[in-house]
């Protein structure tokens, strides 16, 4: 697909398998797992992502005048609005009742992973032309396939100002992260809260430390098939009560857990030989990133314990810089995790649509950034720190 610039060409994949995999993951840098070949061939190969589920696969990949991949965006056509955790089912109603049809649209996203990352993938070295010619061939595509509408969930900030000076529209979300501010131990992060919330998490802790439950943070070669199928029940149980369906089936974590073992940090809750809950964790470069839990519901405190309180042990003794809790949950603050702004952008087919879209957005951006500012109000952390 020309863009204008024959020094760039643009080819669209059905499925991320056509890809080379060190190419594609020379693009998507070594920071977030969710970018991955291996992570989108989970995905895709195992049939959670897939035409048959909502999810076909569209991935663009730029290569210059002598062939190199330069250039990659993790595209799909999809069907529906699920599994996406930026919420367009209002616009999708309206548009219908208007006489339109939202679906299918162009998803630019790691599938069911509300991770922030970089969306449109550049080489080392990759200038501003492939960024300018991927969001060219995005629209292009769009056009193409006669969608209603092109969207870019999560993208970092960077790529959002990138879409938003090609036209897009922009929209601002809330999740809750966790900043190492050079903790030496899980000891110095409390005192750096403020006295009540410092004990109320340590009490939290002594409850589950002082039950029969016992916690085991498995990576690499100590993740084994039972794991996953315990985990694996857990996941099931949370989709159904959720979200009314699991989005990922059982191979999707069998192949997780052989080509990105090492990047897994999977807390296994047992009692009495038992597994009784987990939490799914994915390790970036220096971001730990909290994913999925479920449980039987017997416990008080574990889910604390499992998805925030042993994440930030983790980072801690590892040195990274920060663990992503995701999207949802005020109770985080209390524990540490505090609100960041996040991104999304939409290209809107139909001009009257893409105005009304406009006008809400506007309104809508200045009522999550009020909602920010209060969250931040209720931060644990001792005044000045």
């Amino acid at each position: 697909m020309p863009n204008g610039d024959d020094a760039i060409t643009v080819t669209i994949l059905t499925g991320i398998g056509q890809a080379d995999a060190p190419a594609w993951d020379a693009c998507a840098g070594p920071d977030n797992p969710f970018l991955c070949h291996a992570f989108l061939s989970a995905v895709e190969e195992s049939g959670s992502a897939t035409g048959k589920t909502g999810w076909q696969p569209s991935h663009l990949v730029a290569f210059d005048a002598a062939g190199r991949m330069v250039g990659a965006v993790p595209a799909y056509l999809k069907s529906h609005s699920y599994g996406e955790y930026v919420f367009d089912h209002a616009w999708a109603n309206a548009y219908e009742r208007a006489g339109g049809s939202y679906y299918p649209k162009l998803q630019v996203a790691a599938p069911f992973t509300p991770v922030p990352g970089s969306r449109l993938l550049l080489a080392p070295g990759a200038g501003e032309e492939v960024a300018a010619a991927l969001i060219t061939a995005l629209e292009r595509v769009a056009k193409r396939y006669g969608v209603s509408s092109a969207h870019v969930t999560f993208p970092h900030a960077a790529d959002w100002a990138r879409l938003g000076a090609a036209g897009w529209l922009q929209r601002v979300g809330v999740q809750y992260h966790w900043d190492n501010r050079g903790y030496g131990s899980f000891d110095d992060f409390l005192e750096a809260l403020n006295s009540r919330k410092r004990k109320a998490i340590r009490k939290e802790r002594r409850e589950v430390a002082d039950s029969s439950v016992r916690l085991h943070t498995l990576t690499g070669d100590d993740l084994k098939p039972e794991h996953w199928d315990a985990f694996y029940n857990f996941y099931l149980e949370t989709a159904d009560r959720k979200w009314g369906g699991a989005y990922l089936n059982r191979a999707f974590f069998d192949q997780l857990g052989q080509t990105m073992a090492d990047r897994v940090v999977l807390v296994m809750c047992e009692d009495d030989g038992e597994w009784v809950a987990g939490a799914l964790n994915l390790l970036g470069t220096d971001t730990l990133y909290g994913r999925n839990w479920g449980s039987d519901g017997r416990y008080r405190y574990l889910h604390f314990e499992a998805c925030y309180y042993r994440a930030l042990d983790f980072a801690i003794e590892r040195g990274l810089k920060r663990v992503e809790a995701g999207a949802q949950g005020e109770h985080k603050i209390q524990r540490g995790y505090l609100p960041v702004e996040t991104y999304s952008a939409h290209w809107i087919a139909d001009p009257g649509f893409r105005r009304a879209l406009d006008r809400h957005l506007t309104e809508e951006r200045a009522a999550v950034a009020a909602d920010i500012a209060a969250l931040a109000t209720m931060s644990p952390y001792r005044q000045g720190d």
